[in-house]
């Protein structure tokens, strides 16, 4: 199951109660009034659970959270490799 499945689910499941039908990849969920702000912290605890990652309080801003679209875009920035990231750890192994 991809990013955009387990938290769609995770949000129908938590917040909706099962019921999916007004829950599009842009819905804002502040906006909408399917999560609030509490909520989101409950979506970021799943998140850094789900995903073993560790979310910066810098990082808790509509922009990353507010939608489905959103958080798979905000996701995968943080669970890819930066591009640069293979070389430079190349690097340092070979200075090692």
């Amino acid at each position: 199951m991809g990013y955009l499945e387990t938290i769609r689910e995770f949000v129908v499941d938590n917040f909706l109660f099962g019921e999916d039908g007004k829950l599009e990849e842009e819905t804002s969920f502040l906006e909408s009034g399917i999560i609030d702000s509490t909520g989101i912290l409950e979506l970021i605890a799943f998140l850094e659970e789900t995903y073993g990652l560790e979310i910066e309080d810098e990082d808790i801003i509509p922009e990353n959270f507010d939608s489905l679209t959103n958080i798979v875009r905000f996701l995968e920035g943080k669970l890819s490799p930066s591009p640069g990231a293979a070389g430079r750890m190349e690097n340092l192994t070979r200075r090692g």
